[in-house]
């Protein structure tokens, strides 16, 4: 079969390689898949790096969820188990924790449902408690983290604030659906937040980026408001002022989404029949961008990882070369 691997750390499209390799086999409790597709997440470009907090031993193959195709011939979705990643033709995955893939989308669409949109389920409805009428604010509303977030807070009656980089990605977070957009680039954006809540701020925020995101956070959460620290795309792991969240009375939440996996799995079970539901009747609809041959997938990695992408890029081995939808 052929699959990229990584040999040595470094930018995804220096050190991705695609190479023809043996099948791998699955262990106790594993099960072999054919890869339908495989979405791209910032972690795999971090794993390329050496920077994400797994670090697989050399070589390995990236990618981190896939939509895959049982032996007998179902349809799931799951997290292969590294070294042997998705952008592969087959990787192996936990069969305990294999999750069905919701009949309302495709291949690309389904696995875009996973890490993504289990991570903004659990940050907003477990860790935030989001309710109905609260304002919501999502920094890089337009990637595949933020975009999924907006959607699952417009679900849940919130009124959403995407902030985003450029105006392409202004276009994109307004499609999405989000009632007030800020662009970074052209706006200030704590003075833009305080004008559209009439200088309450926001209830929750939910940040991927960290550095200065964060530090904006802070200016804008509103009294009893809740920011949900989810990644640092954007390089800086932010040094939380404790006294500034005890003096505006605000709370400071951490998500690690794969720690439930091993604490708490059914809940896993539990979110993903709550996002096939949303997904059955149209409330969430993840947003792929791009659909790319196996061959494409270190040039597309490179492309998450340098901040160049909307939504979802997913690969599917099946497509021909040259090809792209």
């Amino acid at each position: 079969m052929q699959a990229w691997q990584v040999h040595q750390l470094g930018e995804p499209s220096e050190v991705m390689r695609l190479q023809d390799v043996e099948r791998p086999v699955p262990g106790d409790g594993q099960v072999l898949l054919k890869v339908r597709a495989a979405n791209i997440n910032f972690p795999d470009a971090l794993m390329c790096r050496g920077h994400y907090q797994v670090r697989p031993s050399l070589p390995f193959t990236p990618g981190v969820e896939i939509c895959g195709e049982t032996e007998d011939g179902r349809r799931v979705l799951a997290n292969p188990a590294l070294p042997y990643g998705g952008f592969a033709e087959y990787a192996v995955a936990d069969a305990a924790a294999l999750l069905p893939a919701p009949d309302a989308l495709d291949d690309a669409e389904a696995t875009a449902l996973h890490i993504g949109y289990q991570t903004g389920w659990f940050g907003l409805h477990r860790r935030a408690g989001l309710e109905a009428g609260e304002t919501l604010l999502v920094h890089a509303a337009a990637g595949g983290v933020g975009s999924a977030a907006v959607q699952l807070g417009k679900a849940a009656g919130a009124t959403v604030i995407g902030v985003v980089g450029g105006a392409g990605k202004a276009a994109v977070a307004r499609e999405l659906g989000c009632d007030v957009v800020v662009d970074r680039r052209a706006e200030d954006v704590i003075a833009a937040v305080k004008e559209a809540t009439g200088g309450r701020g926001a209830d929750v925020i939910y940040d991927p980026v960290g550095g200065e995101a964060y530090t904006q956070s802070t200016k804008v959460v509103a009294f009893e408001g809740r920011i949900v620290v989810v990644g640092f795309a954007g390089g800086t792991i932010p040094a939380p002022a404790l006294n500034h969240a005890l003096v505006k009375n605000y709370s400071i939440l951490g998500l690690h989404w794969g720690l439930y996996n091993t604490k708490n799995p059914k809940l896993i079970q539990h979110c993903h029949e709550q996002l096939t539901e949303l997904a059955a009747r149209g409330a969430v609809k993840p947003l792929v961008s791009e659909r790319v041959p196996l061959a494409g997938a270190a040039a597309a990695v490179q492309r998450v990882a340098d901040g160049l992408t909307t939504g979802r890029i997913a690969v599917l081995p099946s497509l021909a070369d040259g090809a792209s939808a």
